[in-house]
């Protein structure tokens, strides 16, 4: 890794339709267009008109209460095609509070006609339920709500995840989502940007988890407080969407307010079969200011891991090995994609776990895929349950975020546990005397086989020049 003091975003330009009377970044120009101003300069502050709001079953209780308070219990939302309601946390428990805060969003929905609600009433068999989805970020992608160009404000920190679509988005509090919903619009500090360059061939072991890690862990917990980090450079054109969500998904670890990469071809074959809304792509200037500059050779970076207990307390997971663990999670909005099942079954396919291996597909749609997709001959599905993994849960939050005791994976007592989620404070995952390791699907999967922290490379072998996620399984 290398830092520079460069200020000029090479190798990009800006969108022909956009006047640009200053350079600005990606983040500065979208800010920009969302304010109605020209331009704008990182420390300004200005309200921005929000694209999209999204709110789900922990926040958007609080959010609707403090909405009711301030604008009235008649009051209407500012526009009810632009809110997105997305169940998602605690939604496979008895816990009649979490059932409870899914019937609010549900009769606000209703009150207030939002077409754009992802209901689940019959919690017994998730597929009874066309319309839920799983976990927010990545329903939010998968439902074309993630536009190049736009602002998505949700009341969750991780809904970062959509600046992979080259959008300014971001988590905000209750109290700010109460207001968006009122007003379409928010108060806005722009953000410097930070520009993280990652150039060179990927190698066949390394995901996207791994990188993020990896700057995670060079940059620490506030190295980019209240900044926007841009991720660039040559070897994104080998990242699928998926990749770039990873990487965006974890900027909040590192105290980012957003992380976003520019939209390509890459983007606009996903987002244009998802949604036929017009959008406009903004790239950043070759001269804009950038507030720090980093560099990276991929074909330098091994298998990472956060140890327990911050995102940032980064190591090699070869020097992880004499650890031993009590079980694997794979899932979330940052590990549970179908290319994560797709990495963890490469690794997987006849052989055996060792401790039990926790799957959450993110979404239902992820779940379908893992009963289709191949891999050889066999399904995901089969690779994982021939593999010893425990059948895979229904698609959402799961333990990720804790929750209630009969959520499925959770962690009740003093475990030791590999798991691709985003983040391993203290009872993140539930009982605060378990200790989490974050890694990447492939690293995951490598520990499930050992039943120790392992670098993946010990026991699979590689390919010697990498291809697309996709390419492994049809």
């Amino acid at each position: 890794m290398v830092q520079t003091p460069a200020r000029t975003t090479s190798g990009s330009r800006a969108a022909p339709s956009v006047k640009v009377s200053v350079p600005m970044t990606i983040t500065e120009k979208i800010l920009a267009r969302a304010a109605g101003r020209p331009s704008v300069r990182p420390g300004d502050n200005m309200f921005v008109n929000a694209d999209v709001f999204m709110t789900h079953d922990v926040c958007g209780p609080v959010s609707i209460a403090i909405f009711k308070r301030e604008f009235g219990a008649d009051a209407r939302v500012w526009d009810p095609e632009r809110v997105v309601m997305i169940p998602d946390h605690y939604i496979f428990t008895a816990d009649k509070n979490a059932n409870r805060a899914v019937d609010i969003l549900r009769e606000f929905a209703r009150e207030q006609g939002i077409r754009h609600f992802y209901d689940i009433t019959d919690r017994s068999d998730f597929r009874a339920n066309p319309d839920y989805k799983g976990v927010c970020h990545i329903a939010l992608a998968q439902e074309g709500h993630c536009r190049p160009g736009e602002v998505l404000f949700g009341t969750d920190s991780h809904t970062c995840n959509a600046g992979a679509f080259g959008q300014f988005a971001t988590g905000v509090g209750s109290t700010d989502g109460g207001f968006v919903m009122g007003t379409g619009k928010l108060l806005i500090k722009v953000p410097a940007t930070m520009r993280f360059v990652l150039n060179g061939e990927m190698p066949d072991y390394l995901m996207a988890k791994d990188i993020i890690l990896q700057i995670i862990g060079d940059i620490g917990l506030a190295g980019a407080t209240y900044r926007a980090m841009e991720f660039a450079g040559d070897a994104l054109a080998q990242f699928s969407m998926e990749e770039r969500m990873t990487l965006c998904n974890m900027a909040i670890e590192a105290g980012g307010k957003n992380g976003v990469v520019a939209a390509d071809d890459i983007t606009l074959r996903y987002v244009r079969a998802r949604t036929d809304k017009e959008f406009q792509v903004v790239h950043s200037d070759e001269d804009a200011t950038l507030y720090a500059d980093y560099t990276y050779d991929l074909s330098r970076l091994e298998p990472t891991v956060a140890k327990p207990h911050t995102p940032d307390n980064r190591d090699l997971a070869r020097h992880c090995e004499h650890i031993e663990i009590t079980r694997v999670y794979i899932g979330s909005c940052t590990g549970g994609k179908i290319e994560d099942f797709v990495a963890a079954a490469r690794i997987l396919r006849g052989r055996q776990v060792r401790v039990p291996t926790f799957l959450v597909p993110a979404t239902q749609q992820i779940y379908g895929e893992l009963e289709t997709r191949k891999l050889g001959d066999q399904t995901l599905m089969q690779i994982f349950l021939e593999a010893g993994c425990i059948p895979p849960a229904a698609p959402s939050c799961a333990a990720c975020l804790g929750g209630p005791k009969d959520t499925f994976g959770r962690l009740n007592g003093p475990e030791v546990v590999v798991s691709t989620t985003n983040r391993n404070f203290p009872g993140r995952m539930g009982d605060k005397s378990s200790s989490v390791f974050l890694a990447s699907p492939y690293t995951a999967a490598a520990s499930a086989l050992t039943g120790r922290v392992t670098d993946p490379r010990k026991v699979y072998d590689f390919d010697r020049v990498r291809h697309a996620p996709e390419s492994y399984a049809g």
